[in-house]
């Protein structure tokens, strides 16, 4: 069948039949990782894997906890293992199951500069010391009004910063439809959004809600 809208995919990655228009660009700024003093390692993104992967390859040799699918492949692909793997990742349910199930772990979160959730702050409040190590730093890409999405458009965002970034470049136009890869991304769209949630928290998900979405 026909589309009716055309898919933009907001994501660093280029998958088919999409339109590409990444929003975030990388940058690594640790010259290695503080392994010492953890026993396990927490991941919340395919970048921050891959930036651990660039500093030092000895980081497989700890178990991860890996926050979404598209992370636990990516950690999986590099031959790391995966210790835990929520199913559903949302900030503060995810930490109470570390809480239940790691309190006597040392964890070391390999994180971005800038999240959408403070995982440390909420840990600790229940007695779980956090250890954190800033890997890479994100910024937005910027472009032209008139790079703008067509009218009508469906938008796929996979991280709250691609939300970000976007709104930084453009206007978000009524006819426009948000698809978002769970509900952490979803709390940070436009009031007046129209959106629909992935069933799965996997641009492979995305790319097929979007694609019903086109066709309606």
């Amino acid at each position: 069948m026909a589309r009716n809208r055309p898919i933009y995919l907001l994501s660093p990655s280029k998958y088919p039949d999409t339109i590409y228009m990444p929003m975030i660009q990388f940058e690594i700024i640790a010259d290695k990782l503080n392994l010492d003093n953890c026993d396990t390692l927490m991941f919340t993104s395919k970048q921050a894997v891959k930036s651990a992967e660039e500093i030092d390859p000895g980081w497989k040799r700890l178990p991860s906890i890996a926050i979404g699918a598209a992370t636990k492949k990516e950690i999986e692909s590099f031959g790391g293992r995966v210790l835990y793997h929520p199913n559903d990742y949302y900030g503060s349910r995810l930490a109470k199951d570390i809480v239940k199930k790691f309190a006597s772990r040392k964890i070391l979160y390999l994180r971005p500069e800038t999240i959408s959730f403070d995982s440390a702050s909420f840990l600790a409040e229940h007695g779980i010391k956090l250890q954190e190590q800033i890997i890479y730093r994100t910024s937005c890409i910027k472009y032209d009004v008139e790079s703008a999405p067509a009218d009508n458009a469906i938008i796929i965002f996979t991280s709250p910063s691609s939300i970000y970034c976007f709104l930084s470049n453009f206007d978000w136009k009524e006819s426009y439809i948000a698809v978002v890869i769970g509900e952490s991304t979803q709390e940070h769209l436009p009031k007046n959004a129209n959106y629909a949630v992935a069933q799965t928290p996997m641009i492979e998900s995305c790319i097929h809600k979007a694609e019903e979405l086109s066709q309606q």
